[in-house]
């Protein structure tokens, strides 16, 4: 991985071409999102580079690179480019050699895409993170999130392997990974 922490920003250049066999991710350092397609990334060993957008002032050039001012984003050296972190991962998964990250049973597949969807469903979890660390992790805020995360380990529990995905990390585990991972600003005990 090749790239620069300081986030570009309004009035910034906008890079230069993407070098030849490198894929470019337009990111935020601290963004869940982009941290699913990091994940990616590295999993499958593609060479990349990061470029770091300030996400509260954007540069004008960035909406060419995601319509929607998001991260993350990707281009590739032959100027493709791809943004939605579950269609990024996908793409990145299906265009790219090496180990595939997403089951080849249908069923398999579907599954965890079913559970991708329950994680969805409540994926604003960055309001909720706020919501519960303002209100001083009320109690109910508590019990509800206590809840929530019951459901992943009971589908975890049934698949008797410390992955959603198996006997190994899948895309799933990416995909819900980055949250996972930061549920510990929670301090909850059931």
């Amino acid at each position: 991985m090749t790239g620069s922490q300081r986030s570009l920003a309004k009035g910034s250049a906008a890079p230069g071409p993407v070098p030849e066999g490198v894929t470019r991710l337009y990111s935020m350092r601290f963004c869940p999102y982009v941290q699913r397609a990091r994940l990616v990334l590295i999993a499958k060993g593609i060479k990349h580079e990061v470029v770091n957008i300030n996400l509260k002032n954007k540069p004008d050039w960035f909406f060419e690179k995601s319509p929607l001012g998001l991260v993350p984003s990707i281009e590739t050296s032959d100027g493709k480019i791809v943004y939605e972190s579950p269609v990024v991962c996908d793409y990145l998964d299906e265009a790219f050699p090496g180990v595939k990250l997403t089951p080849a049973d249908p069923y398999e597949k579907a599954q965890q895409k079913i559970l991708l969807e329950h994680f969805s469903a409540v994926r604003h979890l960055e309001i909720f993170v706020g919501t519960v660390i303002r209100m001083g992790c009320h109690p109910l805020l508590k019990r509800g999130f206590v809840i929530y995360l019951n459901f992943y380990l009971q589908a975890l529990a049934k698949r008797k392997s410390p992955y959603f995905g198996g006997e190994s990390v899948s895309m799933i585990d990416y995909m819900i990974w980055p949250w996972f991972e930061r549920f510990g600003v929670f301090e909850v005990q059931e």
